[in-house]
C-alpha cells in the first residue's frame, strides 16, 4: 500500500476533545474520526488494526472450542422484561438504546446479548448430550453512556466479542471458565499487552463469579489493588483487605457534646481531639430500587474508612431481593419536597429514628440500616446525637439498641494488610478494562425458563458462562500502553503494517528507485508494507512515521546512490545505517524468526 493512496490525514495539533494521550494519538494519526458524541468511524489503518485483534481473538476462541455466530441488534423488550433488566436498562440513567417500530412494539439496541442466546439455547439445546456448548460473536454494540468520553474507551457504539457458555453441571462451567481464562491470556500476550487478571465485581450481568482483564495504563478508568507478593490482585469495587486498627480509646462516660460547625468527620477530630478511627459516621442514602420505589438507607462506617457504592448495591440486592438502579446522598432539598422535617444532616446517629421518615410523599418510610464491618467491631466509639450541632461520646452499641450485623462495605486501599497474608501490602494501579469473564449460574436460564433434560430424563436450568472482550477498546488501550513522545508504537501482531518504507525525497530518481526496489522485495516475501511516495518534505514524512507508529521503518535517503539504508526500530528508535539488501534481510529476519 502506498501512503498517497491511503487516505492518510495527520493533525499537528491535539484536538480539544481528547483528554487522554492515546486518544490524541488515534485522532492525530488519522485512525479515526468523531462522527458524533461518542460516536467514531474507523478510518481504514484503524480498521487494518481492528481485523488483526480480530483475527488473534477469532483463532483463540476457536482453539478453545468455542463456535462463532452472529446475533441480531433489535431485541424484543419481552425477553428483557422476562429477565428483569428492561426496566433497569431503559429507565432513568439505563443504557440500552429502546425504540418502538410502527406497530408500536418496544425494542432495545443490544449492549449485550444475554436473553437472546438464551432463549435460542432453549429452543435448539434439548438435551444434556448437545452440553457443553460455547458461543461467541464479533459485531458491533450500542450503549447509551450518559458521559461518553476518552475516544474508543467509553464510547456509545462500539466492538465486542462477547461468549455465552452452556452447561448440564457446575462443574462443567467451571471447566470452560477457566479454558476462557488461558484463552484470554493468550489473547493479551499475542496482542503485545500487559494485561492483568482481577477479582471483579458481576455488575448489572450478575453471576457468582467474575474476572477483569486490565491492560495497566496510568490513564486507566479503573483502580486495581495488587498485593506486593503477587499473589492477589482485584478491582477496587471488589478488593478486600484488613483496615488498620481503630486508635486507642480513653475511658470516659457517655455524654452528649455540643458540636456547632463540626458536620464533618476532620471539623470534628480538629475541634474535639478525636481519632476518625473511633467515629461512626452515618451516611443518609437514598436508593431508587427496580420496582421503582425510592429507599431512604443509614450506612454507617467508621470514620477513617470511605463507602464502596458497588459493594452496598450488592448487600442491598441481596437483602430487598431486586436490583438497585442508582444512590445518592439525600439533600435538604429533597426532604423539603417530600414534606419531611430537615434531617440533622452532620449530626445523624445509627439509632435515627424511623419517625423522621413519617408522612413521606414518595419514600419508603422506614431506614434499611446497614453498618460496616468495621464499624461493628467497634466497642466504644463517639457519634451523631440525632439534633442538629451535637454528638455523642463514649458510646456503646448496646446504648444505642444493639449491635448490627456487619457487611463489608468499605473501599480497601493501598498500604492496608492483603486477607491472604497479613504480611503482604496493597498497592495501587490504574488499568483499562478491555476482558471480563461471568459464572453467571442459573440466573437467566432459570428467568427465561431455559431448559434442558437431564440424564435422569428431568428438566433443568442450563448453567451458563459469560465472556467478553473489547474489541476497539483494546485497540486504543494498546496505545496507551504503547506510545511516546513522538506518536505511537504499535506492537507488531496488531499493527496496521509491519514496516513503512520511506523515500526522503521522492523527486529524486535514485532515492526513488531504491525505494520502489525495497518496497517490492517486502511485498514479495509476504511482508505487510507501506511506502511513504508522497511529495512532502523529508522532515514531515518522518513525524508521520513516528506519529503512526509502524514498527520498523527503512529510510531511503541521501545515502541512496551507495546502496545504503538507514533500518529503524520505531519502539526502541535504534537507528543503523545498512546496505540496502542487508537491511531487509534484518528486517526479515526480525519479523520471521
Amino acid at each position: 500500500m502506498r501512503v498517497s493512496r491511503q487516505m492518510l490525514v495527520t493533525l499537528r495539533d491535539v484536538p480539544a476533545e481528547a483528554e487522554i494521550a492515546s486518544h490524541q494519538l488515534l485522532l492525530r494519526a488519522g485512525y479515526i474520526r468523531r462522527v458524533g458524541s461518542g460516536i467514531y468511524a474507523y478510518l481504514p489503518m484503524m480498521w487494518k488494526v481492528i481485523q488483526r485483534i480480530t483475527c488473534i481473538v477469532r483463532e483463540e476462541m476457536n482453539r478453545a472450542g468455542a463456535l462463532e455466530t452472529l446475533l441480531p441488534q433489535l431485541h424484543p423488550s419481552e425477553l428483557w422484561q422476562r429477565s428483569g433488566r428492561w426496566q433497569g436498562y431503559t429507565a432513568g440513567e439505563g443504557i440500552m438504546f429502546h425504540l418502538e417500530d410502527r406497530q408500536g412494539r418496544e425494542l432495545g439496541l443490544g449492549p449485550t446479548h444475554e436473553e437472546v442466546i438464551t432463549s435460542l439455547a432453549g429452543d435448539l439445546l434439548r438435551s444434556y448430550r448437545q452440553l457443553p456448548v460455547n458461543l461467541y460473536q464479533i459485531q458491533t454494540k450500542f450503549r447509551d453512556e450518559i458521559r461518553p468520553r476518552f475516544g474508543l474507551m467509553r464510547g456509545r457504539e462500539f466492538i465486542m466479542k462477547d461468549a455465552y457458555s452452556f452447561h448440564a453441571t457446575e462443574e462443567s462451567l467451571q471447566d470452560s471458565y477457566a479454558a476462557m481464562d488461558e484463552a484470554y491470556r493468550r489473547i493479551f500476550a499475542r496482542c503485545g499487552l500487559d494485561a492483568v487478571p482481577v477479582d471483579a465485581d458481576s455488575g448489572a450481568i450478575g453471576g457468582a463469579a467474575s474476572q477483569e482483564f486490565m491492560v495497566t495504563a496510568d490513564a486507566g478508568e479503573d483502580l486495581i489493588l495488587t498485593s506486593d507478593d503477587g499473589l492477589y490482585a482485584a478491582n477496587q469495587e471488589k478488593a478486600i483487605s484488613c483496615p488498620d486498627d481503630a486508635a486507642p480509646l480513653d475511658v470516659g462516660e457517655p455524654a452528649t457534646v455540643e458540636t456547632p460547625g463540626q458536620g464533618s468527620i476532620e471539623s470534628l477530630c480538629k475541634a474535639q481531639g478525636w481519632h476518625p478511627s473511633r467515629i461512626i459516621k452515618v451516611l443518609l442514602l437514598l436508593a431508587r430500587m427496580e420496582d421503582g420505589s425510592e429507599q431512604p438507607l443509614l450506612v454507617s462506617l467508621r470514620g477513617d474508612q470511605e463507602l464502596n457504592e458497588v459493594k452496598l448495591s450488592n448487600v442491598l440486592t441481596r437483602l430487598l431481593e431486586q436490583g438497585v438502579l442508582g444512590c445518592h446522598p439525600i439533600t435538604v432539598e429533597e426532604t423539603g419536597r417530600q414534606g419531611l422535617d430537615p434531617l440533622p444532616l452532620g449530626a445523624i446517629g445509627p439509632d435515627l429514628d424511623d419517625a423522621w421518615l413519617e408522612g413521606a410523599r414518595s419514600w419508603t418510610t422506614t431506614f434499611v440500616r446497614l453498618a460496616d464491618i468495621t464499624a461493628t467491631e467497634l466497642d466504644r466509639f463517639h457519634c451523631g446525637g440525632n439534633s442538629p450541632d451535637q454528638h455523642r461520646c463514649h458510646c456503646n452499641w448496646e446504648s444505642l439498641g444493639g449491635r448490627p450485623e456487619g457487611h463489608d462495605l468499605r473501599k480497601a486501599r493501598a498500604g492496608e494488610a492483603c486477607v491472604h497474608n497479613r504480611e503482604a501490602r496493597l498497592q495501587e494501579r490504574r488499568g483499562i478494562e478491555v476482558g471480563h469473564i461471568f459464572q453467571l449460574g442459573r440466573k437467566y436460564s432459570e428467568a427465561l425458563d431455559s431448559r434442558f433434560t437431564n440424564e435422569n430424563g428431568r428438566d433443568e436450568a442450563f448453567w451458563m458462562g459469560c465472556y467478553g472482550i473489547g474489541i476497539s477498546r483494546l485497540a486504543q488501550a494498546a496505545v496507551e500502553q504503547h506510545h511516546d513522545e513522538a506518536g505511537i508504537c504499535w506492537p507488531i501482531a496488531i499493527a496496521p503494517f509491519e514496516a513503512i518504507v520511506v523515500v526522503a525525497n521522492i523527486q529524486d530518481e535514485t532515492q526513488r528507485a531504491l525505494g520502489e526496489a525495497t518496497y517490492s522485495t517486502l511485498l514479495q516475501a509476504g511482508v505487510d508494507v507501506l511506502l511513504d511516495d508522497r511529495k512532502e518534505r523529508a522532515g514531515v514524512k518522518f513525524k508521520d512515521a513516528d506519529l503512526i507508529g509502524i514498527p520498523w521503518r527503512i529510510v531511503i535517503g541521501r545515502d541512496a546512490a551507495e546502496g545504503n539504508v538507514e533500518l529503524i526500530e520505531r519502539s526502541s528508535r535504534e537507528m543503523r545505517k545498512l546496505p540496502h539488501a542487508e537491511a531487509t534481510s534484518s528486517l526479515l529476519r526480525s519479523l520471521r524468526p
